[in-house]
């Protein structure tokens, strides 16, 4: 098949990367030229020098940006991946978004004659360089069909969960549970701490209970050790969880908790670590002359 693939951060840099090893025809556009160049040195494929250039002749185009405005830039105007695309071919957009822009996205790609997916990801990092990404798609069925083996090249699941907009309020609920687990996981580990416990020994042991969880099986240790360098940054947790709030505001919702985390985040930024990991909601809750030394 032939890919365009626009967006080549720490997700999208080897999501296209499993697309070109499967054997796909993947041409990327990246905003900072550089990495582009340093794509195709890595992977093969080529570089076009706009959205549209590495849309053109795709039957498929995916991309994995930043947020709501940056996908419009993207695949809007003349030089927008839809410009490029020819009836029949398919958007599907891997970044983390609205609802309403999904909706707005598949209505503009519908009167152009190409089928629109929105598409989050989740795993981080590591789930996108291991290919094991887990994909929430919202759409039409006849859609996914076509582009779904596609995109199990870098997923150990894909699932096609309603109309366009599903995906993306899939992802909402995605991250309210682990904001709420992160927290959560936060205040045992300086419980335990505090009470003078063995922490690594108490997590051995409850991990294999109740308590247990992704977050303690691949998180605890590191943030023990003050490290938050795995790649999902708390600038980004805070922008997923501003839509998710935004979201439960237009449902008449109110969501306590993740009010409450994205608080914690709020703090966690204030104190220099809008970078660090998600995890880091443990250094907030640690001494500040104990919070320099242990964040990296």
């Amino acid at each position: 098949m032939k890919i365009g693939f626009i967006g080549l951060g720490v997700m999208g840099f080897p999501m296209a990367g499993h697309l070109q090893r499967a054997g796909h025809r993947v041409t990327v556009y990246n905003r900072s030229a550089d990495k582009a160049s340093n794509w195709v040195a890595t992977y093969g494929g080529q570089a076009a020098p706009t959205p549209r250039a590495a849309a053109a002749g795709a039957e498929l185009v995916c991309l994995c940006v930043g947020n709501d405005d940056d996908v419009r830039s993207v695949v809007l105007g003349d030089d927008g991946a839809l410009a490029g695309l020819s009836p029949g071919a398919v958007l599907v957009d891997h970044t983390t978004a609205s609802a309403e822009l999904a909706r707005e996205l598949e209505g503009e790609a519908l009167a152009r004659g190409l089928g629109c997916l929105d598409a989050p990801v989740s795993g981080g990092q590591s789930g996108a360089q291991s290919g094991a990404l887990t994909i929430m798609v919202g759409g039409a069925a006849q859609t996914f069909a076509r582009v779904e083996s596609a995109l199990q090249c870098y997923a150990r699941c894909v699932r096609l969960l309603g109309p366009a907009g599903s995906g993306q309020l899939a992802k909402m609920v995605n991250q309210i549970c682990i904001a709420g687990v992160v927290q959560g996981l936060a205040e045992a580990l300086e419980f335990s701490e505090r009470a003078g416990l063995d922490t690594a020994a108490v997590v051995e042991v409850i991990s294999r209970g109740a308590a247990q969880s992704w977050q303690m099986e691949n998180r605890s240790q590191s943030m023990l050790a003050g490290h938050y360098d795995h790649g999902f940054a708390v600038d980004w947790m805070r922008k997923d969880l501003a839509m998710v709030l935004q979201q439960a505001a237009h449902m008449g919702l109110d969501l306590p908790l993740t009010r409450l985390v994205d608080g914690c985040y709020a703090q966690v930024q204030a104190m220099g670590g809008g970078r660090w990991d998600t995890s880091s909601l443990l250094a907030r809750m640690r001494a500040p002359d104990e919070q320099d030394n242990r964040a990296g």
